[in-house]
């Protein structure tokens, strides 16, 4: 059981990696870069962004992250790992919460950039974009942190596991 508890562990700690390194590249360096284009250009690489992260790799990371920190603590309940449970609820916790902020912000804003059509055929591009990009932004930036914060908790419950 110990030897599984381990890699549920692991597990955890490399898709919330995955899911943190993900939020952090868009936070350092594709918005940033996006945020020197003009509107229409804008528009069109965040709506072929939006489809294109639909894909199993993205699935493994994100579903992945919240399932096997789920089963690590699911796992550390009725051992004697209470020392490692703290540190994997907070993970949970934190990790519930970035997926809160995707589904209740950062997705519905790429709804309604899909929603605007081609942005070729945009009347006004530049109201599209105010409405998306800033809050979008924001909110990126706190599901990196959140998912860093979590990745930072099950780095730690894993070296606790380790002197257990």
């Amino acid at each position: 059981m110990e030897t599984a508890r381990t890699l549920v562990l692991v597990a955890a700690t490399v898709t919330c990696g995955l899911t943190a390194g993900l939020f952090y590249a868009y936070a350092c360096s594709v918005m940033p870069a996006l945020a020197r284009v003009e509107d229409r250009t804008f528009i069109e690489v965040m709506q072929r962004v939006n489809v294109a992260i639909l894909n199993g790799w993205f699935v493994l990371g994100f579903v992945g992250a919240l399932l096997t920190t789920a089963a690590a603590v699911a796992l550390h309940l009725p051992s004697d790992g209470h020392d490692v449970l703290p540190a994997t609820i907070a993970a949970l916790v934190l990790y519930i919460a970035a997926v809160g902020v995707t589904r209740s912000v950062n997705i519905p804003l790429n709804d309604e950039l899909e929603k605007a059509g081609s942005p070729q055929r945009i009347a006004d591009p530049t109201a599209v974009r105010g409405r998306f990009e800033a809050r979008w932004v924001r909110f990126n930036v706190l599901r990196a942190l959140l998912c860093t914060g979590a990745l930072g908790c099950l780095a730690w419950a894993l070296i606790l596991n380790g002197q257990s």
